[in-house]
């Protein structure tokens, strides 16, 4: 098992910011990359962003040039990364939610609501 704790979502109005945050609990479980997927109502799960252990990111492509992900800490203990999210848009309003990538598989958190109002 790996404990997640995600952090940072909130309303927000049109062209503003958030910053999400993401921290796994290290455990016996490798960790290869963690990640942001975001869900609308009535809407499939879809990947935002996610980066690597040597510190590769990688973005949706419709939302580059609007995110910044990157590890903020990372030993022993926890290993936390953030998302950094530009000009938000009313379409960016769900429910974000983080995704740990392991070698025994992928964990999700909770999931934290992002609402862009217009």
């Amino acid at each position: 098992q790996v404990e997640i704790v995600e952090s940072g979502g909130g309303l927000v109005q049109t062209g503003g910011s958030l910053r999400l945050s993401c921290a796994a609990a290290r455990t016996s479980a490798t960790i290869a990359a963690i990640g942001w997927y975001r869900q609308a109502p009535g809407k499939e799960r879809e990947l935002v962003a996610n980066i690597n252990t040597r510190g590769e990111p990688n973005y949706a492509r419709s939302l580059r040039g609007r995110l910044s992900i990157s590890t903020i800490s990372r030993d022993d203990a926890k290993h936390t990364v953030s998302l950094q999210m530009d000009r938000l848009q009313p379409e960016d309003t769900a429910v974000y939610i983080c995704a740990v990538y392991t070698n025994r598989g992928t964990y999700w958190g909770q999931g934290t609501q992002v609402t862009v109002s217009s």
